[in-house]
């Protein structure tokens, strides 16, 4: 085998430690996602190249490398929604044969080779792990149905689910305007920070699977100028990077952005529209 016969995941794994790297050592999850992609040039109709899930091929690869990174002990899995490499991490580079080795050791950890193993194992714990297994996969299925509901309702019907996602944020005065030809602007509200400070802002609802772009930024920036303190953009897609930039370029007024997947994230932080659920897994080896 050579390192091209590799799976795709792989070739984000070096990518991931070498900007956790010029980040001083850890990144938010987003961030590192972003600065991979940027640091190997993938273009935004790369990025559209979706799963069936609706998220990001790409993004998708460039998680599953980092959880190969946590599994051989390089990037510290303590922390949600932070990348820390670990010492060892730190400072080791992995080169084309250690990426080769590293992949036959994965395919231990999928249980090939194995055999022995499993046979000494107790059929009731078999069905144990099989039903964690599946109880895991329904667990993350709802986010993907989730998005394609929000995907699929009318556009007013996503604009109202947005006010209510607001309103339970902390937003007062949230009102939608359902106005054409008013530069993409579809509300308006007022974020109490204190009672001392509050922001106004004006919000846009974009309900579709494709990616926000810079020129998209810009205009709504034009459009809300001297109207309000913040822009905020809510999307059941996604940004390009050079969206991302523009949003936060200096000397204009900032833009918050709102991707598909923070989107989720807010509902379930929120609890608003689903109902959660706890469970416990069981500890194997304490019995």
């Amino acid at each position: 085998m050579d390192s091209q016969n590799l799976p795709q995941h792989f070739r984000y794994i070096n990518p991931i430690i070498e900007v956790l790297r010029e980040s001083g050592g850890s990144g938010r999850s987003s961030e590192v996602t972003d600065m991979v992609i940027e640091k190997l040039n993938i273009s935004d109709s790369d990025l559209e190249n979706t799963l069936q899930s609706g998220g990001s091929r790409i993004k998708n690869q460039i998680h599953w490398a980092r959880m190969v990174l946590v599994k051989i002990g390089f990037i510290d899995s303590s922390l949600r929604g932070v990348w820390s490499l670990t010492e060892e991490g730190f400072n080791t580079d992995l080169s084309a044969d250690d990426l080769i080795n590293l992949y036959k050791t994965r395919q231990q950890w999928m249980g090939i080779g194995k055999q022995k193993q499993k046979k000494a194992e107790e059929p009731s714990q078999e069905i144990a792990n099989q039903s964690d297994d599946d109880s895991s996969k329904e667990s993350m299925n709802y986010r993907a149905e989730l998005l394609k509901i929000l995907q699929s309702i009318s556009p007013s019907g996503f604009e109202r689910i947005c006010q209510r996602l607001l309103r339970e944020s902390g937003f007062e005065q949230v009102k939608v305007t359902g106005k054409s030809g008013d530069g993409g602007i579809d509300g308006h509200g007022i974020l109490q920070v204190n009672p001392f400070v509050s922001f106004n802002i004006l919000f846009q609802c974009k309900r579709y699977q494709g990616t926000v772009s810079a020129s998209q930024i810009r205009d709504f920036r034009g459009a809300m100028m001297g109207r309000a303190d913040k822009g905020l953009i809510i999307t059941t897609g996604s940004y390009s990077l050079d969206a991302k930039k523009e949003a936060r370029r200096d000397g204009v007024p900032p833009i918050e952005i709102i991707d598909g997947e923070k989107l989720i994230d807010m509902f379930e932080l929120l609890e608003l529209g689903l109902n959660p659920i706890k469970t416990y897994e069981i500890k194997y080896s304490f019995f």
